[in-house]
């Protein structure tokens, strides 16, 4: 992950070898906090597997924050769907 900005609370996060996959689930976290003031993201060609990711937020808060807890919020509901499956999976095996 690189990071540019001039100023911490508005800056572009690009992720490499990521697609709209992380893309648009990222950016669906990130704008559920009331804090951050715009969020959205740009594959830059599609023949590059890079995303530009920006946030803006509101007041002091640096937008490192909210792409902080984007990331850990997303990564448990991943953990939690993968947890149901394999309940569900082994169940149904079992059974």
């Amino acid at each position: 992950i690189q990071a540019d900005g001039t100023d911490g609370n508005c800056v572009t996060f690009v992720l490499h070898d990521e697609d709209h996959t992380l893309g648009n689930s990222l950016r669906y976290m990130v704008m559920k906090n009331p804090d951050v003031e715009f969020c959205g993201y740009c594959i830059t060609h599609p023949s590059e597997s890079k995303i530009n990711f920006r946030i803006q937020t509101r007041g002091a808060l640096p937008a490192v924050e909210p792409f902080r807890k984007g990331l850990n919020d997303l990564m448990g509901v991943c953990q939690h769907v993968l947890s149901t499956f394999e309940v569900r999976h082994s169940w149904r095996a079992a059974g």
